[in-house]
């Protein structure tokens, strides 16, 4: 079996430990199908496995094609594979959303997903000029036992829909 066929293999099983093992003996997190880039990011995407894409993403591979609506891009490949997950994990790494594109995640989810790529450095400048965020304080919650998180919620939500009038 041919080391991209290894790689395939472990990302269509969702083994992480197999995928890392294959990017770490030297194969490409970019591969082609023959046709456009990114076969290994596109398998994963429309099998929705999140952790797997963050991986190929920090070994080279592209959360972003020239347009994002073509069916083979990452995003539209997990949004056809209904994944919404991954997508939120490709918006926070700096998938770019083409306007009227219907992601399945709400308007809140998507800009907090857009905070967190500004905030991560996924952002390029231009899409930094574009999103308008406000500086949000992080909480590092270590349980929820006996958090009232719908305060928390709320408080987001508010914020979230004034910074969008």
């Amino acid at each position: 079996m041919s080391s991209q066929l290894m790689l395939i293999k472990a990302i269509r099983s969702g083994r992480l430990a197999e995928v890392r093992a294959a990017l770490d003996s030297g194969i490409p997190a970019e591969l082609t199908d023959g046709g456009d880039p990114g076969l290994p990011m596109g398998i994963a995407c429309f099998m929705g496995f999140p952790d797997i894409v963050r991986e190929l993403a920090t070994r080279g591979g592209h959360v972003n094609l020239d347009d994002n609506s073509v069916p083979t891009s990452p995003l539209n490949m997990a949004i056809r594979g209904q994944k919404t997950e991954v997508i939120r994990t490709l918006i926070e790494l700096g998938a770019k959303v083409p306007a009227g594109m219907n992601t399945g995640l709400t308007e809140h989810e998507i800009m907090l997903a857009q905070w967190k790529a500004k905030r991560d450095g996924f952002a390029n400048e231009f899409e930094l000029d574009a999103i308008t965020l406000p500086d949000i304080e992080e909480i590092d919650v270590v349980r929820c036992a006996g958090t009232d998180t719908l305060a928390l919620e709320s408080d987001v939500l508010r914020l979230a829909t004034k910074q969008n009038r």
